[in-house]
């Protein structure tokens, strides 16, 4: 059976990162959405707590994501400097920051339109992990509707986890 090749340059060169990236990047944050929600916490601590993840997650997913190639490549004896495991940690990032801001435009928009925060930022990160893994789709041989929803039903469980942790603790705790 023969191996595919990763792509050596161009986009599917940084699928991997970019898919990482996006789908951690709107778990993650919408976990904050999420488990504020079911906490009943005011919605300024969604919005500081979400802020606060967005920018030290996204920063520690490039780091990690730059020193494993870097070192995955430094333990194979492969060249650092052909590879730039700078540029994938780059996209990593990047990607968990783009895709991951779109939850908490649910705090500006689901006011404005008279909707739960809660229900627009899961409408979005919807609508932002259907589109990831529909970008990713022709890239892993796939239907776009499998992959589509193979990223949906990721951030959906995440999502839910986070929600049903932050009513319980908040009814353990007292909220």
């Amino acid at each position: 059976m023969e191996q595919t090749r990763r792509p050596q340059d161009g986009f599917g060169h940084y699928i991997r990162d970019l898919v990482y990236g996006a789908l951690d990047g709107a778990i993650t944050t919408m976990a904050v959405v999420a488990g504020t929600a079911g906490a009943a916490l005011p919605p300024r601590i969604g919005v500081i707590l979400g802020l606060a993840n967005l920018i030290a997650d996204g920063l520690s997913m490039g780091a990690s994501n730059y020193l494993g190639l870097k070192s995955e490549l430094q333990q194979a004896g492969r060249s650092i400097r052909e590879e730039a495991p700078w540029r994938h940690g780059l996209a990593t990032a990047a990607a968990f920051v783009v895709v991951g801001a779109l939850p908490l435009l649910g705090y500006v928009i689901g006011p404005m339109i008279g909707q739960p925060v809660l229900h627009v930022a899961a409408a979005l990160t919807a609508i932002a992990l259907f589109a990831a893994g529909a970008v990713r789709a022709p890239f892993v041989k796939r239907p776009v509707w499998k992959s589509a929803l193979e990223m949906l039903a990721v951030g959906a469980v995440a999502g839910a986890a986070a929600y049903g942790v932050g009513a319980l603790a908040s009814s353990i705790l007292g909220g």
